[in-house]
This record gives structure tokens, sequence and C-alpha cells, in this order.
């Protein structure tokens, strides 16, 4: 299995890094290598989606429960697609009104072994990529206060 992990301090609320994660439906808009989603069912504490991911001329669909524990915990795990399983925990903890500390990890196992090799080869500039994302969006969406984003492990 293929893992990662990493804790950030953001200057955003837990409630805002909770809110931005949780909304699936709107990942193409500046996730990348997603190209579609789709929420099946959606409630306070659970959703299950399906997301298309893609490179060039790979597609694939996934789809994942999603359990969510207001403000502080956001768990995916796999249900169907490509991959024997997945499974990414994200955790905020508050350190004021105004910023958070958000420790997210991810693990992942293709059912082909060529695919988990290439995966391990690039999985974590694809992974440090995709963290990214989040944070530019949160900048977008509660105001660029990136200077003091900074990792904490």
């Amino acid at each position: 299995m293929v893992g990662i992990r990493e804790t950030r301090r953001l200057p955003y609320s837990a409630e805002q890094m909770f809110d931005l994660v949780a909304d699936v439906a709107k990942y193409r808009e500046f996730l990348p290598w997603v190209i579609a989603t789709r929420v099946r069912s959606d409630s306070d504490t659970e959703m299950l989606a399906d997301m298309v991911v893609g490179f060039k001329s790979i597609r694939e669909t996934f789809t994942s429960r999603v359990m969510k524990t207001r403000p502080s915990q956001i768990a995916v795990h796999y249900v169907d697609g490509p991959l024997s399983d997945l499974d990414n925990v994200w955790t905020f903890r508050a350190i004021d009104d105004t910023s958070c500390e958000i420790d997210f990890a991810v693990d992942f196992e293709f059912k082909n072994r060529v695919f988990q090799a290439i995966a391990g080869q690039y999985f974590d500039r694809a992974f440090r990529k995709m963290v990214a994302a989040f944070e530019m969006r949160a900048g977008e969406l509660y105001g660029n206060n990136s200077s003091s984003a900074h990792n904490v492990a």
C-alpha cells in the first residue's frame, strides 16, 4: 500500500476548511486531474460520491463513502473503482477562530501491480500538487493570507 501524510497550519478556520473539503461537487473546479464529480447522496454525516479522474487518455471512476464529523474530521472510504483500497482522512484542529491545523493522510493500493508501481513513483508529487490546490482554493474563497501557511511536520 502507498501512503503519505502531511500536516499544515493554515490561516483559515477549521469550519472553513471542513466546508471546502466536504464540497466534493466543486472538486472539478480546482483539483488537478478531477474531470467530474457526482454526489449520489449527501447528509450532514455521510456522502456517497463518484469522481472521474484522468490524465491524458486515461480515465477512471471512483466511488467513495465520505463520513463527516463537523468540524473536526472527514474520512473517505473506497467503495468501487480501479483500486483495491483507498482511505484518506482529513483532520481539522482549530488553533483559534481564524486558523487551524490540518492533518491529511491517504493510503491506496491499485488492483494492477504495474499501476501500483507507477503510482508509487509519482504519488508524492501528485499529493503535494493536490494539497496546494486545496490551499489555493481556500485563498480564493476566504481571502489569500497564505504567507502564514506552513508545514508543521
